[in-house]
């Protein structure tokens, strides 16, 4: 089929939701409807591409055959997938492929894909390891887990999606691999805002050190992306500090269930934890600098 063959609705339209339709639309792709809790941002979007702003869900589940989700949580999952509410996106789903991108639990996702095939329809984890640029652009790393014929289905959108797509199993799994590239991110910029940090206390210049950084054991790609955010105090958010916590929350809950001790990854949490009681939840991750450079007001 071609593109535009391919009727699409996108639920959430924040900063991803709201650059994964664009970009799909730029890429000749029918975005048919859009629809978010803040009415005037699907209807901005909606003017925007051409798309109807939905009023209620069932509305983008008639009018498209692909349903993006890109909600905050698993909260907010579960509303919109409840088929005991008066409005969700299960009402006359059958034949409808939802494609749920957040970052959620995995049983959310092994939830959602039983109650949709009990509405005859599909459903499929498109988990997405980049940021806002990258959704922008269709270049995002996008992990898949759910039904190989779910995937097969979709795969002409999620290809337009993404720059490196994986279908990593069974409903749930791309939610856990994830989780654990989250946790560890997390734990790289924690540790990068510790080192930064102390080097400014030393006196040392931090260009210099960020360079021997990226030439030593001490190199990251969060080095990369957050190093000189951190040492300019420039935190425009593309992952914030909330989500960090939301996200190493969702590893340490799979870590609780094995049985398994993860230190760095509570500290780490802590840290952004911290943040958010200080009103800096909304300030992308690099702002963790916040709490390790000497004469900040985050400074513990």
């Amino acid at each position: 089929m071609a593109n535009a063959d391919y009727k699409v609705g996108v639920v959430g339209v924040g900063r991803m939701g709201a650059n994964i339709a664009r970009h799909l639309n730029d890429e000749g792709f029918d975005v048919t409807a859009v629809y978010d809790v803040a009415s005037e941002r699907a209807q901005e979007l909606a003017a925007e591409i051409g798309a109807t702003a939905a009023g209620e869900l069932a509305n983008v589940t008639a009018l498209a055959d692909y349903i993006i989700t890109v909600v905050t949580d698993d909260a907010a999952m579960r509303t919109i997938f409840s088929d005991a509410a008066d409005d969700n996106l299960l009402k006359d789903a059958s034949g409808k492929v939802f494609i749920n991108c957040a970052t959620l639990s995995p049983q959310i996702h092994v939830d959602i894909e039983q109650l949709a095939a009990k509405h005859g329809a599909e459903s499929l984890e498109g988990c997405m390891a980049s940021s806002i640029t990258q959704a922008r652009e269709g270049t995002l790393y996008l992990m898949c887990g759910g039904k190989q014929a779910t995937f097969d289905k979709a795969l002409p959108i999620l290809e337009s999606m993404s720059v490196s797509l994986r279908y990593v199993g069974e409903a749930g799994q791309a939610a856990q691999v994830k989780a654990l590239v989250n946790m560890v991110m997390n734990i790289n910029t924690a540790g990068l805002a510790e080192g930064l940090g102390l080097g400014a206390a030393l006196g040392l210049d931090l260009a210099m050190l960020q360079d021997v950084f990226s030439q030593t054991g001490a190199n990251s790609r969060v080095l990369e992306t957050d190093g000189e955010d951190m040492e300019a105090r420039d935190h425009e958010c593309y992952f914030s500090a909330a989500h960090a916590s939301k996200d190493s929350g969702i590893a340490l809950d799979l870590a609780n269930a094995e049985g398994i001790s993860l230190p760095l990854a509570e500290a780490t949490k802590a840290q952004y934890d911290r943040m958010i009681e200080l009103g800096l939840g909304e300030l992308d991750k690099s702002g963790v600098a916040e709490l390790t450079f000497p004469d900040r007001g985050g400074k513990n």
